[in-house]
């Protein structure tokens, strides 16, 4: 097995650790810690950094690191330690704005409709607030519009996904002809392949609202966010010829 590098290792040791201590105070720490809507009074500054470190449950965290550990080490090796974290970060702050942009193009198509039909802005946060909804609201939105439009200003995100979409796209990138497999479908992909499709995947669901698993719950935007700034970065880096003695 391939050694995992101190950076990776330090990162998943953060994430345990977060993980441990939300099993103990899970209220307070999603309060706090997960990413909520900008305009939700919840918000606080720090969110779009310690969104990435919070997990959902056991299986979320396991793939999470696992994945991190698979392709980020191998980036860790190739670029150091300073940059590789830069990079991390980085993808997991864009998945955040992608997220947070989208759920206020949802939250704003559903106002600008509530509004102009005679609500209030204050009337509607309001209820938001304190988690409740009016029943008319269901009669002027279509069914997705009022799921999006109340998740989007309710709901939270936790994960590191965003930052580990990013690191699969710099893997591609770096590594195009390397074979990659499912696990539940272990058929070897080249990763120039595999990851524009993973990619695509999310896209499709996030935008249909449909989930492969069933249910709901997953930030597909995120991901996607992930992924595109993980690309642009990649793009600019090797625009510019960036090289990791840069970083040293």
């Amino acid at each position: 097995m391939r050694n995992m590098t101190e950076t990776v290792k330090q990162l998943i040791i953060i994430n345990i650790l977060f993980f441990i201590g939300t099993l103990l105070v899970s209220g307070p720490a999603y309060q706090y810690l997960a990413l909520f809507f900008p305009e939700n009074p919840a918000f606080k500054a720090w969110q779009p950094i310690t969104y990435m470190f919070m997990h959902g449950g056991f299986m979320h965290i396991f793939f999470n690191m696992f994945a991190l550990y698979s392709f980020g080490s191998a980036l860790e090796l190739f670029w150091g330690s300073k940059k590789f974290l830069f990079f991390y970060i980085s993808c997991g702050l864009g998945s955040a704005l992608v997220h947070a942009g989208v759920n206020y193009y949802h939250f704003q198509e559903g106002l600008n409709t509530l509004l102009s039909n005679g609500f209030s802005k204050a009337e509607i946060v309001q209820l938001l607030n304190e988690g409740k909804i009016d029943t008319r609201w269901q009669e002027l939105l279509t069914v997705s519009q009022f799921q999006n439009f109340t998740s989007a200003y309710i709901g939270t995100a936790v994960g590191a996904s965003g930052a580990i979409y990013g690191i699969i796209v710099a893997f591609a990138f770096m590594f195009p002809n390397a074979e990659l497999a499912l696990m539940f479908v272990p058929i070897p992909i080249k990763a120039k392949y595999f990851v524009p499709g993973l990619v695509l995947v999310d896209l499709y669901l996030g935008i249909s609202g449909k989930s492969i698993f069933g249910g709901g719950g997953i930030a597909h935007f995120a991901h996607v966010g992930g992924a595109l700034f993980g690309f642009l970065i990649m793009w600019y880096w090797k625009k510019n010829q960036f090289n990791s003695n840069r970083w040293n």
